[in-house]
């Protein structure tokens, strides 16, 4: 069997007196892509937040990245475990490019000369050497967006990516090319997380596992197939199957990550 990238055991999350998840077991094994579907309100987006440690959660249960526990740690904890997160909605950082911006992790993890060499590499190969000096996400397309934090994730090298609905906005051309980019970040040394609603970016990349939240549970996990039959019954035979009526989750006010 192949080692845990990342671990989910048990975990369970509150905001207030909102119960939102329900006990979540979940296992991605290192050089796999695997993708957690659901409908709105199901508890995919709060999974990550308590995944990243977002304020104003109370969670339980154990979350762990490569062995290493998680829950319960700073932000920057976190990060250092090898915890990555692409976000739904990239945010616009005036006044700080994206070099500077990478200059910053650089010295906060101590990458040196191999760090930078990356940088380089990824802003080649994804054809963002021209983003390199301007501010962060400003006036960036939304595909170009999802480059420019598959840039940051490939040059950080994480143990974990959780690409949270990264398909969000996206035409069909630009989900294409994420796709492409997801597929070709695959390594042994990582393993991947895809959140999403819908099974068409699934249809270009490779999934090794799909899993299927419904009212803060996870009800049914399979292979690429499982997302084929979710697109012809829709998630409402699911909810109807295990009596669950799917709560409305908190806005997404994403955060940085750090």
């Amino acid at each position: 069997m192949s080692k845990a990238a990342l671990r989910i055991s048990g975990v369970e999350a509150r905001l207030g007196e909102l119960h939102i998840l329900k006990g979540i077991d979940l296992e991605v094994p290192f050089g796999e892509v695997h993708a957690l579907m659901g409908p709105n309100g199901s508890g995919k987006s709060t999974l990550c937040h308590v995944l990243m440690g977002k304020p104003g959660y109370t969670a339980s249960g154990s979350a762990l990245v490569a062995g290493t526990e998680v829950l319960g740690e700073p932000v920057t904890a976190r990060a250092r475990a090898g915890l990555f997160e692409a976000f739904q909605y990239p945010v616009e950082i005036p006044g700080v490019s994206l070099r500077e911006l990478l200059a910053e992790v650089d010295e906060a993890v101590g990458g040196g000369k191999a760090f930078r060499k990356r940088v380089e590499a990824a802003a080649h190969d994804l054809e963002l050497e021209a983003f390199l000096d301007r501010p962060v996400n400003e006036g960036l397309s939304g595909g170009e967006k999802k480059r420019s934090e598959m840039l940051q994730l490939l040059a950080l090298q994480p143990r974990v990516a959780v690409l949270d609905e990264i398909d969000s906005g996206l035409d069909i051309d630009a989900v294409r090319e994420v796709a492409t980019v997801v597929e070709g970040i695959r390594s042994p040394k990582l393993g991947v997380l895809l959140i999403t609603h819908y099974s068409r970016i699934l249809g270009y990349l490779s999934v090794d596992g799909v899993h299927v939240m419904v009212g803060g549970r996870i009800v049914r996990s399979g292979g690429a197939e499982l997302a084929e039959e979710l697109e012809v019954t829709g998630y409402d035979a699911l909810q109807r199957e295990f009596g669950i009526a799917a709560e409305p989750e908190p806005a997404d006010d994403s955060f940085l990550n750090l």
